[in-house]
């Protein structure tokens, strides 16, 4: 029970809010109103099949990129495909690679306001070892510290990084958690997560 009302909360925050805007777009594919609304239902219907939807949190590349496989796949059926259809996927596709693009750009920005909001110390360490990935010891001899205050400063960053994203950048993340640092494990996005490694 409580996970058919976890997927549902997911479905009416994440998904449904990007359903007009689908509607729109795909209105230009089909060729009568029937065939919109069906077109419609079916891709709201696979998108709400997914065993993965956990992992989905931007609906709307979500839905766009459905709607775009959709129309490949019956474009391979049938026999002769318009130069109208082939238009309509590269306006799909090209609606895609903008809503990628910008979420990237936020996902960038809320990186770089965790970054800046580190401790002096902590923000040069990590940026060298986890951007520019230098060596300890590297670190240590430019910074003028010792490899041991280089591993404890990196040690805090991260555990403040992490904090930061589980909170979603919500309030300051100098206020240190010092709970189980394994607690945050998970949070974030693959691009956060890669900064991370």
């Amino acid at each position: 029970m409580e996970h058919l009302r976890a997927k549902l909360d997911w479905f009416k925050t994440i998904i449904l809010p990007h359903q007009s805007a689908l509607s729109a777009r795909v209105r230009r594919l089909s060729s009568g109103d029937h065939e919109h609304q069906d077109l419609i239902a079916e891709i709201l219907a696979r998108a709400y099949a997914n065993p993965n939807w956990r992992e989905v949190t931007h609906g709307r590349a979500y839905l766009f990129t459905i709607a775009r496989n959709l129309v490949i796949d019956q474009a391979r059926r049938d026999k002769v495909v318009s130069f109208e259809t082939i238009s309509e996927v590269e306006m799909l596709r090209s609606s895609l690679d903008c809503e990628a693009q910008l979420c990237a750009r936020d996902e960038l920005r809320r990186v770089q306001r965790i970054l800046d909001d580190l401790p002096d110390q902590c923000r040069r360490v990590f940026i060298a070892r986890r951007i520019h990935e230098k060596s300890m010891a590297e670190i240590a001899g430019h910074m003028g510290l010792s490899v041991s205050t280089v591993e404890k400063h990196l040690g805090r960053a991260i555990r403040l990084f992490m904090a930061a994203l589980a909170q979603q950048g919500n309030g300051p993340i100098e206020q240190e958690h010092r709970a189980d640092p394994g607690r945050h494990r998970g949070a974030g996005s693959s691009l956060s997560r890669g900064i991370l490694k």
